[in-house]
Order: C-alpha cells, then structure tokens, then sequence
C-alpha cells in the first residue's frame, strides 16, 4: 500500500481555504499541515474547516511553548469542533532564542517540560469532554480553575490527537512515551532515521505499546511541471536546508553523515548576516540526502522509496516560495488511505 502524502503550508492563510479544497479534490485521504512561522496556524486551519470536509487538517508544528496549554487547548478544540474531529494537534518546542527572545517566554528542561505539557493538554481536554473537575498541578504549569462560562462542553467525539516534534533523543523518546504521534523535522535522511530516530521512538514506547501510534515524517520537497519550475523550487530546498544547518539543533544530523564543517560555515554566515550565502553552502550530494526533487510522478516516488516500510505517513515540506501553486499531481489521484 502506497505511503498517504500530506502537503505543508507556508502561505498566506488567505489562501489555505482554496489551497486545502483544491488538496481534497485530488486526494481526499490527504492531509494538510500548516506550520507556525510568520502566521498563527490555527486561524488558517479555521478557514479550511469552511471549504473542506474529508481531509485531515493539522499543525506542523504549533510551537508549544509559545502558549500556556490552556491557550493551545481553546484553539485547538475550537479547529476540531469547527472541522468535525479533522484537527491533529501537532506540537514542537522550538529552540531557546526564539521561545526566550521573540516569546518573551520560559525556557527549560524541554523535554520534561513538554511531558508536562501534554499531560496539562489532556486534562483540559477530559475536563471539557466530561465535566470532571480541572485539577492540574505540575512544576511548570497549574490549570485549577474551570468555571461553566469558560468550559466550551463535550465534542461528541474524541479530543485532538497530539503529534510531537522532535530532533534530539530526549524530545524524541518523549514522543514516543507519551504523544499519539511524531513529526519528523524536515533535515532527516534515511540513514538518520533509521539509525537514531527510529530506536529513539522505540525505547519511548517501551516493548509493549499501549496505543497506537503514527510515525509522520517530513521530506523536503523540490517540485515542478517543468523543468525551469524545478530550478527554482531546488534554490528554495537549497536555502531551507541551509537555513537548518546553521541551527546548532540540528547539527547531529549532519554529523551524523560527516557533514559537520557544513554547520559550521553556515552558522558562522548567519552570525554576520549572509543569509543569501546559505543556499550555496549546500552541495548536490547533501541535498540528494535531505530532499526529493523532480516532476511530480518523480517525487512520488522518490517519497515511496525514501520512507517506505518505516513511516506511517509523509509531509511534503514544499519551498516556502511555492504559495498556493503547488503542483499537487504529486498527490496520487483519489488516495484515500487514512493512517
């Protein structure tokens, strides 16, 4: 059975309600994941609730500690009930700076943090759906008040299911112990999950999974009909992967294939500001490893070949350049498999 491809969002979320109608017209089995960066995700998600019916609608990722869990439960609940149960809750930590400098909110222990998180998610969630009394007490958040006013009341259906973001082994294995599902970042090989990842994710869960569980995984993705379409969208891939060499975060992955010097290079550019410098930065052998790139037949199957018996299912991280153009013939027609 093929893998379900899901597509990333980047765009203007002016343009998401067309965007994900015109996904679900293609292939009603897909998914579209909006990510969190010079948008809020949610108030796109909230206008493709109004255009779809059948897709699933998620977050790749909503940034966690940008919100109180409370703040991510209202919109969250509101994204499902609005979307008829679609909604994945997909959440990630970002890294420090971001969270402390742009936030202007705490940083620590993410890992454990996170747990705790998820766990304050889910109480808000219970308490909504059944009444109980909200009484969460934890070491970095406390939800004890839930007046009537305030409680939006049971869904009739399951709260969202909560994906986690993950690159280090810590936030890796916490996903695996205590998420419904993890997100691959988008700076991952095939040799990098199958070496870290993956036996990350299976010490999280432990020998007997009590639930399940989807393994979602990411695939930066330069696409296009013709050929000079092509070009443009592998100096877009060139650019992404560059821009998350430079992060120290996710420096291990390209340790793990020698490419150490890359970071380097590329953190020292974006301390000076030669951010145009970083696509350069990015020779044909490291973006064979980090990206699938063709027509759209060519992609679908690259993605087949790449994740294929080891994720659940796929997101095409498309170039941030590409808007609402997509060729979404990398959709196979009419798929419909839900995961």
């Amino acid at each position: 059975m093929p893998l379900p491809i899901d597509v990333a969002f980047h765009d203007d979320p002016a343009h998401l309600p067309a965007f994900a109608a015109a996904v679900e017209a293609r292939a009603p089995g897909s998914g579209v994941f909006v990510t969190e960066a010079s948008h809020d995700p949610f108030v796109g998600l909230a206008l493709a609730t109004t255009t779809t019916s059948r897709i699933r609608l998620g977050t790749s990722v909503a940034l966690a500690f940008a919100r109180t869990p409370m703040a991510t439960a209202y919109s969250a609940y509101d994204v499902h009930r609005l979307s008829g149960g679609r909604l994945v809750l997909g959440l990630g930590s970002q890294i420090k700076p971001h969270i402390t400098r742009r936030y202007s909110m705490p940083w620590s222990r993410p890992a454990a943090r996170m747990t705790e998180y998820v766990a304050a998610l889910r109480a808000i969630f219970t308490s909504w759906q059944t009444g109980e009394r909200l009484d969460f007490r934890g070491d970095f958040y406390s939800h004890t008040l839930m007046p009537p006013l305030f409680d939006p009341g049971p869904l009739g259906y399951d709260a969202p299911p909560i994906w986690l973001a993950g690159v280090g082994p810590r936030m890796v294995e916490t996903a695996g112990r205590v998420a419904d599902g993890f997100i691959g970042h988008p700076l991952v090989s095939r040799a990098y999950l199958g070496d870290e990842l993956l036996p990350r994710l299976a010490a999280g869960r432990g020998p007997v999974p009590d639930r399940g569980f989807t393994l979602s995984l990411m695939a930066i993705t330069a696409v296009g009909r013709t050929e000079e379409e092509v070009t443009d969208a592998v100096s877009a891939a060139r650019r992404q992967i560059g821009f998350y060499a430079s992060t120290p975060a996710y420096r291990p992955v390209l340790d793990h294939h020698g490419w150490g010097d890359l970071h380097e290079e590329a953190h020292r550019a974006t301390l000076t500001g030669r951010w145009d410098d970083l696509p350069a930065m990015v020779d044909d052998e490291v973006l064979a490893a980090f990206a699938v790139q063709g027509d759209p037949a060519s992609v679908r199957a690259q993605v087949q070949e790449r994740f294929g018996g080891l994720a659940d299912r796929v997101t095409l991280s498309l170039p941030h350049t590409a808007g609402p153009d997509v060729p979404l013939e990398v959709l196979a027609a009419g798929a419909s498999t839900q995961g």
